[in-house]
């Protein structure tokens, strides 16, 4: 099978280059980083870059907090924008499988329990909070300590932030496609992937060293900035598998979405 893989140049993107053709399939690598007019904004070059493809898996994407709403204009250009064109180009030549990297971000704050009053979603922290170091949000009901839950998949979106939006803009977009030409697509929500290749100018940069100096104390390798909440860290080779595993078996029509369980 030949996979276009934009991004594939990236983190992620290499690893998922390296997959497929370990499995004896033709990647295709679309990359800025490779190729200066490889834009998935540029319709004839996505054009292009679909002729002969069987299948697409979408990993480039602006990534990261950025600067509030001041950059907003720039990752709805390279995440929404870039999405569309790419789907419609696919639409237009046939290609009917899709591979989506998501996002665990669209999921907000994540999941709390109350010893009161159940499940609980709880507003954005307090900076008073944070610079007294209690990092962990209160019920938001009655102020009590809350217990961290696994998020399930049917959990309700809730972004946060600029990045976040587009990333769940992406996955709308991506159904409506599949609606639209009766193609298959499936959104892998990542959730701080690290490993070889990492880019040091990263947040998650840090969560290498952090494990190699655990272990070096023989400590447990905790991965939580509190100890409490926070979504466990997997390698950039654990990924790879279920990046590539939606295109081993013919999938149903429709959008899909799979996760990492996050706490």
């Amino acid at each position: 099978m030949r996979v276009l893989v934009t991004g594939g140049a990236g983190f992620i993107g290499s690893q998922v280059v390296t997959a497929l053709g370990e499995r004896g399939h033709d990647a295709v690598v679309f990359d800025v980083r490779q190729d200066p007019g490889a834009d998935v904004r540029d319709p004839a070059a996505v054009r292009r870059a679909l002729t002969g493809v069987d299948a697409v898996c979408h990993q480039a994407a602006m990534v990261g907090l950025g600067n509030g709403v001041a950059d907003a204009a720039e990752y709805v250009s390279h995440n929404d924008l870039g999405t569309a064109v790419l789907l419609a180009a696919m639409a237009e030549a046939g290609v009917r499988r899709l591979v989506l990297a998501g996002s665990m971000v669209v999921y907000g704050e994540g999941r709390y329990d109350c010893p009161r009053h159940g499940d609980v979603r709880p507003g954005p922290r307090a900076v008073a909070d944070l610079d007294a170091g209690r990092f962990e949000p209160p019920c938001p009901l009655c102020g009590a300590d809350l217990l961290p839950g696994l998020v399930g998949e049917d959990a309700p979106a809730d972004p946060r932030n600029v990045y976040a939006t587009t990333k769940l803009a992406q996955e709308h977009l991506a159904a409506a496609w599949a609606r639209c030409t009766g193609g298959s697509a499936v959104s892998l929500r990542y959730h701080n992937v690290y490993g070889p290749g990492m880019p040091r100018d990263t947040p998650y940069a840090g969560v290498a060293s952090f494990f190699r100096s655990a272990l070096a104390r023989a400590r447990p390798r905790a991965s939580s900035r509190t100890g409490g909440s926070g979504g466990t860290s997997c390698t950039s080779g654990t990924w790879r598998r279920p990046t590539w595993l939606p295109w081993k078996r013919r999938r149903p029509r429709g959008a899909h979405g799979v996760q990492h369980r996050q706490r």
